[in-house]
């Protein structure tokens, strides 16, 4: 696993569906504003990942996850949550993602989302990793 955050350093890895284009499209686009908060990105599918969470397939890419260096885990839209506490300019998007009624609309977006990533990706024509 290729690392932008120093080891000693890493808060967690924000772990992503290989296959889903959009997924291996903007991850790795975020992945130095996040290096900068202490965290890196992985594939869900990556044997790291496999070994520390010791889950099937199938239950491995239900959900984009915050693996955290401590062994917790955050999973689905309550990543989005965590991460964007942690960058002051993302705090208006954190705000509305726990705001009552906005966090249930944005709770159903992310889950209509992840449901349907792989279609998206196709229509967008972004490939995943295989």
């Amino acid at each position: 696993m290729s690392s932008s955050v120093e080891p000693r350093d890493v808060r967690g890895w924000v772990l992503y569906d290989g296959s889903c284009g959009f997924c291996s499209r903007w991850v790795p686009f975020w992945k130095n504003t996040l290096a900068r908060r202490g965290f890196d990105v992985a594939l869900l599918q990556s044997e790291f990942v496999r070994e520390r969470l010791g889950l099937s397939e199938d239950e491995l890419l239900t959900d984009l996850r915050l693996l955290l260096a401590d062994g917790g885990q955050v999973r689905g839209a309550n990543v989005y949550r965590y991460i964007t506490r942690r960058i002051w300019w993302a705090t208006p998007v954190y705000l509305l993602a726990v705001c009552p009624g906005f966090r249930w609309v944005f709770d159903r977006g992310y889950l209509t989302f992840a449901k349907h990533r792989y279609r998206v990706s196709r229509v967008c024509r972004l490939p995943g990793h295989r």
